[in-house]
């Protein structure tokens, strides 16, 4: 079995994306933290499984998505708000403007919980998270025209779904 530093010297760099990825999943700043260090102790437990000539955060990606799928199922109530962590420089500086500017972020939290989690995905890996259609792609194994035709019907989706709740 690999030891803990070949490990680390392939965890520990991408830890601050891992976290991320299940914030995205979670919407919760606890909830994406146990996530993704649940996810790392599962994947050092099948470490001896990675090629090592294979990218690791497509392994790993694996393993918290599992996780966070399960996660998810498991919620009594599966409906918890979607809440994005925003910086306080994106509100305006007027009051009126930044209660505004937070309920269109509510809105919006809340129309993205009713897209399914694979339009939510992909919206948050392309939209927040800014990677391309091929790193998608590779992450979710898929082929990139997938990616694309997705994003766009989780796009149209999300503005349906923000629409009805104007």
């Amino acid at each position: 079995m690999a030891g803990k530093e070949e490990f680390s010297k392939y965890a520990v760099p991408n830890m601050k994306r891992a976290y991320f990825s299940a914030l995205a999943f979670l919407g919760s700043h606890d909830d994406a933290m146990e996530a993704s260090q649940i996810a790392f102790v599962k994947a050092y437990d099948h470490f001896e499984s990675f090629d090592t000539t294979k990218n690791f955060f497509t392994w790993y990606y694996k393993i918290l998505k599992n996780h966070c799928l399960n996660v998810i199922r498991s919620r009594k109530s599966g409906r918890e708000l979607f809440l994005l962590e925003l910086k306080e420089n994106m509100l305006e500086s007027e009051p009126q403007q930044a209660i505004e500017k937070k309920e269109e972020i509510l809105l919006l939290e809340k129309a993205m919980l009713k897209l399914s989690p694979h339009e939510r995905e992909l919206l948050i890996m392309r939209e927040i998270e800014g990677q391309s259609y091929k790193q998608i792609s590779d992450l979710l194994g898929i082929p990139q025209g997938s990616v694309m035709s997705g994003l766009f019907y989780a796009r149209k989706n999300l503005a349906a779904k923000y629409r009805e709740l104007l």
